[in-house]
C-alpha cells in the first residue's frame, strides 16, 4: 500500500513537470526529436519529456537596441562618431530562431554598415541637418533586410553625432559669428525703428500744434465777429428805441456827436462837427429857454418873507 501511494505521487509530479505555462506576449519554439514541430503561444501546454524540447523562448514586446558610437566618414572626408537607437519587435518566432545564428548581433552589424553607407553620401553640414532623412532611410533598409529574420524594425534614431574637436571649434566660432551678426542686425533694426518712431511722433506733434493754432484762430475770429455783431445790434436797438420814443433831429444829432467823441477815445484827435448840428442844438437851446417848453428842470420857488405887524398902524 505505501508503495502504491509513492508511485501515484511520482506519477503526479511527472505529469506536473510536463505542464508548461507560456506567459503573455511570449512564444516558445518547440522541437520534436531535434526538428521544429510547433510554436506555443500564451497559455497552458503539455510537453512530452525527452521527445519534445523548448528550443527558444521569444518575447513579442518591442525591444531597443542601443548601438555604441560608430566611426563614420562623410563625403567631404570628415570622420565623426555616431551612435544609433533601433526599435524593433519579433513577429515570427520560428524565423527569429532559425533565420540567423545571432539575430541581435546581426541587426547591430547591419545598422552600422547601413549608417556608413548613408552618411558616406552626405557632407558634414548635410549630415548635421538631415537627421530625419537618415532615420527614414535606415528604417526602410533595416526593416526590409530583417523580414527574413522574423524581426520588424519600427524606427531608427540617431542619438548623438560627435564631430572632431577641430570641427567643433570651427562650428562654435561660426555660431558665435552668426550670433554677433544677428545681434548687430537686431540693434540696427532697433535704432531704425526708434528713429522712425521719433520722426512719426514729431510729425504728429507738429500736426496737432498746427491744428490747435488753427482752431484757436478760428475761435478768436468767431469771438470777435460775435462781439462786433452784438455791439452793432445793441447800437441798432438803441437807435430803434430812440426812434420809437419820438426823438427829434436834434437828439439824433447829439447822439452822433457822442459817437464821434467815443471814436476819438481821448486821444489828440480833431473832430469836425457839421454846422447844421451846431445850429440845430443852439436853436433848440434858445427855444427851450425862451418858451420854457422841453425844459425838464423847474425853477425854484421864491421863499415867502414874513411881515412884521406894526403896532401903531394895526391898532
Amino acid at each position: 500500500m505505501p508503495f502504491l501511494i509513492g508511485l501515484f505521487a511520482l506519477i503526479i509530479l511527472f505529469v506536473l513537470s510536463c505542464l508548461k505555462i507560456v506567459p503573455q506576449a511570449t512564444e516558445y519554439v518547440i522541437e520534436f526529436l531535434g526538428k521544429y514541430q510547433t510554436t506555443w503561444s500564451a497559455g497552458l501546454h503539455f510537453r512530452i519529456p525527452i521527445l519534445q524540447r523548448i528550443s527558444r523562448r521569444v518575447t513579442l514586446k518591442e525591444q531597443v537596441l542601443d548601438s555604441a558610437p560608430q566611426p563614420v566618414i562623410t563625403k567631404d572626408n570628415v570622420t565623426m562618431r555616431i551612435d544609433t537607437v533601433v526599435y524593433y519587435r519579433i513577429f515570427d518566432a520560428k524565423l527569429y530562431t532559425y533565420g540567423v545564428v545571432d539575430p541581435i548581433n546581426a541587426l547591430e552589424n547591419l545598422t552600422a554598415t547601413t549608417l556608413r553607407n548613408i552618411v558616406g553620401e552626405l557632407e558634414l553640414d548635410g549630415t548635421l541637418t538631415s537627421r530625419d532623412t537618415i532615420n527614414g532611410k535606415m528604417t526602410a533598409i533595416l526593416d526590409d533586410a530583417t523580414d527574413q529574420w522574423g524581426m520588424k524594425v519600427n524606427r531608427v534614431e540617431l542619438k548623438n553625432i560627435i564631430p572632431p574637436e577641430e570641427i567643433q571649434s570651427a562650428m562654435e566660432k561660426q555660431m558665435k559669428a552668426e550670433r554677433d551678426r544677428r545681434e548687430t542686425l537686431l540693434q540696427a533694426e532697433g535704432h531704425k525703428a526708434a528713429a522712425i518712431t521719433r520722426a512719426e511722433g514729431d510729425k504728429q506733434a507738429m500736426i496737432l500744434a498746427a491744428e490747435g493754432e488753427r482752431d484757436a484762430r478760428i475761435a478768436r475770429a468767431e469771438g470777435e465777429a460775435r462781439a462786433i455783431y452784438l455791439a452793432k445790434k445793441a447800437e441798432a436797438d438803441g437807435l430803434l428805441a430812440l426812434k420809437e420814443a419820438g426823438a427829434d433831429a436834434a437828439v439824433l444829432e447829439l447822439k452822433k456827436y457822442e459817437a464821434l467823441v467815443k471814436m476819438s477815445n481821448g486821444t489828440a484827435a480833431k473832430l469836425i462837427i457839421p454846422t447844421d448840428a451846431v445850429n440845430a442844438v443852439t436853436n433848440n437851446t434858445i427855444f427851450t429857454e425862451t418858451t420854457g417848453l422841453g425844459d425838464s428842470t423847474r425853477s425854484a420857488e421864491k421863499p415867502k418873507i414874513a411881515t412884521k405887524e406894526d403896532p401903531c398902524c394895526d391898532k
